[in-house]
């Protein structure tokens, strides 16, 4: 039987290509009962990702966000898991737009009084499935293609909060380019994220090293860490490693961690 997170990215696949999914086609293409389907489609449900209806599914979210999705989910998983173990019961976070944040709030159980300060509908919607979050949604400009909130309403609220860390995504990262962004608006939360927050994440699956988005939010060194995945390249290190930035780097079975020195 394919692992959940498997069955979650020939979900999600299914849904970008068909528009609409049954529990009986799933059940058929996956080889696994129709229980184990419906509880797969609940818990995507939950992250706001597709919308149950009778027999089946449709999707909830633009379909940007469900192609970003259904791809690398384990990586995601990982990372995210990652990420999380960071915040102990009583801290203050924020989490910012983006596949691989969001599930942050995913692996937060059995943490009391967290407070997630997020402009994120994608990690809201994970979030409010656990009562012992205290949760913050930003208000502003909804975008669709990135199911957040930005603008200046938005800024405004991350403004208000002093955090222990920030949790940040990318459409592209390196030394050459920074962190960049094909949305302005969303680059520029990331810049006050940073600035109430005594750390700054990055959060992002390997396949972005050396892409650059049109946006450049921030040099590379002005996060205090990095978490992807070991599939990164081998030069990365190197690369990361020249100049003033010093890193270290640590790697286990899931995850490889870059830790920039202050």
């Amino acid at each position: 039987m394919p692992e959940a997170a498997e069955r979650e990215q020939v979900i999600l696949n299914s849904l970008l290509e068909r528009g609409s999914i049954t529990v009986a086609g799933l059940s058929r293409d996956l080889a696994v009962s129709e229980v184990t389907i419906r509880s797969d489609l609940n818990s995507l449900e939950r992250q706001g990702l597709l919308s149950r209806v009778h027999g089946g599914a449709v999707p909830s979210v633009h379909p940007h966000i469900l192609e970003r999705q259904s791809l690398r989910v384990e990586e995601k998983q990982s990372i995210a898991k990652a990420a999380a173990g960071l915040v102990q019961s009583g801290d203050t976070i924020m989490i910012e737009a983006g596949t691989t944040p969001a599930l942050v709030c995913r692996y937060l159980g059995g943490k009391r009084d967290v407070h997630v300060i997020t402009n994120s509908v994608l990690a809201f919607n994970i979030a409010k499935n656990n009562p012992a979050l205290k949760i913050t949604l930003c208000g502003g400009e909804f975008r669709s293609s990135t199911e957040s909130f930005v603008g200046p309403v938005a800024v405004e609220t991350i403004r208000r909060f002093n955090v222990k860390i920030a949790f940040v995504g990318t459409d592209g990262f390196g030394i050459r380019n920074g962190i960049t962004t094909h949305l302005l608006e969303g680059g520029e939360l990331i810049k006050v994220m940073k600035e109430r927050a005594r750390q700054t994440i990055l959060l992002t699956d390997s396949t972005k090293y050396g892409r650059a988005g049109p946006v450049t939010i921030m040099p590379l060194p002005e996060v205090d860490g990095i978490i992807t995945d070991p599939q990164i390249p081998p030069e990365a290190a190197a690369e990361m490693g020249e100049g003033i930035v010093h890193v270290i780097e640590e790697k286990d079975a899931a995850v490889t961690r870059f830790w920039f020195k202050r």
